[in-house]
């Protein structure tokens, strides 16, 4: 099989399905893959719809560069669109549910957005991470802190006021 590489992809309402352009490298062609979602409805499970077609032998070589987030986004929109939400609704809730605000409380959240909002801090960690053997790493970096912008706290005063036991 030769190589290919994902160019854009989108969706399909009727029938639901993702859809990925892409160039052949063997080729010069750009060309569409349509991959619909069997069985789809609009109770569906999205993470496992995402998972069969990524573990689908038909669609593997296609999906697999698609990232596990985007692929969740994408399946997300669809199912909106079968519980009647328009298309921008479901762009702004998905722009929402990519948002990570730190004063929102993700104990009070459905089981979903946890998911959701737990993939997009994953994702902007990898993104962020610095690894032994990438170019900018450097063993032992010691900071100094500006001491005259630090605000106090209950919890790290200097007063030796630990119990003993």
């Amino acid at each position: 099989m030769d190589e290919i590489e994902i160019q854009k992809c989108g969706v399909k309402f009727d029938p639901p399905s993702i859809v990925v352009v892409y160039n052949d490298k063997g080729s010069t062609k750009k060309r569409r893959r349509t991959m619909p979602l069997r069985e789809f409805t609009k109770t569906s499970n999205i993470e496992v719809a995402a998972e069969e077609l990524k573990t689908n032998p038909r669609h593997g070589k296609y999906v697999s560069q698609i990232t596990k987030h985007q692929l969740i986004r994408l399946v997300t929109i669809i199912r909106d669109k079968l519980n009647g939400m328009s298309l921008e609704a479901s762009l702004a809730r998905n722009d929402e549910l990519d948002k990570i605000d730190p004063e929102e409380n993700l104990n009070t959240v459905d089981e979903e957005t946890l998911k959701r909002k737990k993939a997009v801090m994953d994702t902007t960690f990898t993104k962020h991470q610095v690894r032994p053997d990438d170019p900018k790493f450097q063993y032992d970096v010691q900071v100094a802190f500006d001491e005259e912008n630090v605000m106090e706290s209950g919890w790290d005063s200097d007063k030796s006021s630990d119990m003993e036991f």
